[in-house]
This record gives structure tokens, C-alpha cells and sequence, in this order.
């Protein structure tokens, strides 16, 4: 497995000044713990460094929100800075040697099979990466999102090739083939996709075919401690799912946008046939409690039908991705059917 050398103390004097002063930053806190070697890339995210393209292996081009980034076609030593990113290399067979977590000592998602996440290293928080920790799993893929870590993107570059999407969320398909090409694993994608779409009608007919699971109108509500309660729209993960298995959305919530959020005194605006929630933090100070308690909540549709369920928040909003999607998926079809739909 060919490996990045560290950075060299110095770097070229032709690069733009932007690009030096990352990577002349990240170089001096190397140098500090034994690094040397040669400073790799331009900030075309290609991770040019010595040893990146020593050791034989062929390569490709990915084109990405940033440009066109030479990669490795079967890269081996991959670090990941996001859920996302997570979820489409254990999803394609790939284990990452570093990824980022969402708050500190917190685990990788805990959705994905534990035994694929053994051995993986964190790396900082999602969209604060830690690079001396990135650099020192000698990785030769990073793979993240433009939204997340473009203040860091020239830095990481210096490192190894950088493969970044635009965004997250609504964009999960397509940040998949993106990470499936960077991974080198464009067959096994195509595979994922192929079993994902026949789930989804075998859910949608589980729900009573297209034109019953139109009729029947589905939301998300997620209590998030230290802020508003949010009802997701259209333009998000959850969103896209209900799109695909072809599921009605109440009226205020059938619209593009992230979320519409509310207070606990707002709550009936949550009115669904089906109602999906969640909560992120102490439920308590998330105001779970106290507005799952009051008589707003007790009267929605949902509620009075028991068709209001509890879901997992670290699966429901991190598992941006083909495993995530499917166990939500899984998810959706026995609560109907425990609701004796």
C-alpha cells in the first residue's frame, strides 16, 4: 500500500500565497512531531507527495466541486469528515483508517455494522478536522463536502488527493457515485443502488401501492436540545426518502426548504396521519418532554391514531447514505405494520 510522505518544512515559492500558508502551517506543526518529505499538491487536491504516487498503482480523474482530483483506483488508506462519507465506504466494502465524529469521544455511527467500524481512528469533529491526525494515518483518500471543510481544503490536499461534494443531505445519491468513484468501487455502486430501488417498492407496495401511500400523508419532527423544534421539508435526507417511496406530505411541510420550526406552543402544526420524531440531546431540555406531555401534541392526528413513532436521531440524521436510507426504510415498513395498516 503506497503511503504520503510528510510535508518538507518549506514549500514551493511558486505556489499562490493562499496555498503556502496552509500548507506551510500544516508543514511547521508536522516537522514539530518528526515529519519531512516532500509537500504534496498544489491545491488541485491531487496529493501529489513522493511517496503518494510511489509504489505503483494505476489512477484516475475525478471531477469534483473543486476540480479534477487524481486519485488512486483502489485506495486503500481512505479517511472520511463526514457521516455521509462514512456510510458509502462501509457501504461499498471499505473500512476507513480515520473519521471524524460528531462531538468529542462520541462513536461513529452506531447504525453501521460495529465489526466494520473496528480500527478506525478519529480525526477531529465534523467540519473542525484535526490534520496533524489526519496526516499521521498517512491516508491516500479524503473524502468530505465543500459545505463542511472548504476553510481546510488546501491543507488537506497538501495531505492526500481530496475528494469533496458540494453538500450533504438531499444530495446523498449523488455524493454516493461521487464517493463511489474516488473508492474505485463504480460496479459495487451500481449493485447498492439497484437493491436500494427494489426496497423501495417493495415498502411503497407494503404501504398499500403508490396511489394508498400518496393518500397518506407522513412528517418528521425533531426535539433538538437548544433550539426550536424542527419539521423537516423536502430538501433534506428524510425528505428524499418519503419522495422515493412515494408517501403524501402535510400541506405546510410539502415544500422546498430545510425545515419549519416551531415552539412547543406551535406543535399542531406537526398534524400527520403519520408522524416520525426524534430527538438530539437531553429530552428534557430538547422540550420532548414537556411538549410530547401537553394536550397540543395528545390531539394531533398521529397521536390519537398511535401512528406517531419514536425513531433513532443518529440514524435518522446521520445515516445519509445507502445502509442509513435502507434501515430507515425497514423502519418505516414495521411501523405500519405495527399500527396495523
Amino acid at each position: 500500500m503506497s503511503r504520503i510522505l510528510t510535508r518538507r518544512a518549506t514549500v514551493a515559492a511558486t505556489r499562490r500565497i493562499a496555498v503556502a500558508a496552509a500548507v506551510t502551517a500544516l508543514a511547521v506543526t508536522l516537522t514539530s512531531c518528526g515529519g519531512g518529505g516532500e509537500p504534496a499538491g498544489q491545491g488541485t487536491g491531487q496529493g501529489q507527495g513522493t511517496d503518494s504516487d510511489s509504489g505503483g498503482g494505476a489512477t484516475h480523474t475525478v471531477a469534483t466541486v473543486m476540480g479534477e482530483v487524481k486519485v488512486k483506483d483502489a485506495p486503500r488508506r481512505v479517511v472520511v469528515l463526514d457521516t455521509d462519507a462514512l456510510d458509502s465506504a462501509v457501504t461499498l466494502g471499505v473500512t476507513p483508517v480515520g473519521a471524524t465524529t460528531v462531538v468529542d469521544k462520541a462513536p461513529f455511527s452506531t447504525y453501521l455494522p460495529a465489526g466494520r467500524l473496528g480500527g478506525i481512528k478519529p480525526v477531529g469533529l465534523i467540519a473542525q478536522p484535526n490534520l496533524e491526525a489526519i496526516n499521521a494515518l498517512k491516508p491516500d483518500l479524503i473524502l468530505s463536502s465543500k459545505v463542511r471543510d472548504e476553510k481546510s481544503y488546501e491543507a488537506l490536499s497538501a495531505i492526500a488527493p481530496t475528494v469533496f461534494s458540494d453538500t450533504t443531505g438531499p444530495s446523498w445519491r449523488k455524493n454516493f457515485e461521487l464517493h463511489a468513484d474516488a473508492l474505485g468501487k463504480k460496479n459495487e455502486a451500481k449493485e447498492v443502488v439497484s437493491e436500494y430501488e427494489a426496497h423501495v417498492t417493495r415498502v411503497t407496495e407494503a404501504l398499500g401501492g403508490p396511489e394508498k401511500a400518496k393518500r397518506l400523508k407522513v412528517g418528521f419532527v425533531r426535539f433538538i436540545e437548544g433550539a426550536d423544534t424542527r419539521l423537516y421539508l423536502n430538501d433534506t435526507f428524510v425528505g428524499s426518502l418519503f419522495k422515493d417511496l412515494q408517501v403524501g406530505r402535510p400541506a405546510n411541510q410539502d415544500k422546498d426548504g430545510f425545515s419549519l420550526d416551531v415552539s412547543p406552543e406551535q406543535i399542531d402544526k406537526a398534524d400527520a396521519d403519520v408522524i416520525f420524531y426524534s430527538a438530539y440531546g437531553d429530552a428534557k431540555k430538547s422540550k420532548e418532554t414537556e411538549t410530547t406531555a401537553g394536550p397540543l401534541w395528545k390531539n394531533l392526528v398521529a397521536v390519537k391514531k398511535k401512528t406517531a413513532f419514536k425513531v433513532d436521531d443518529n440514524l435518522w440524521m446521520l445515516g445519509i447514505g445507502y445502509t442509513g436510507a435502507g434501515q430507515i426504510l425497514d423502519a418505516v415498513e414495521k411501523s405500519y405494520e405495527s399500527a396495523g395498516r
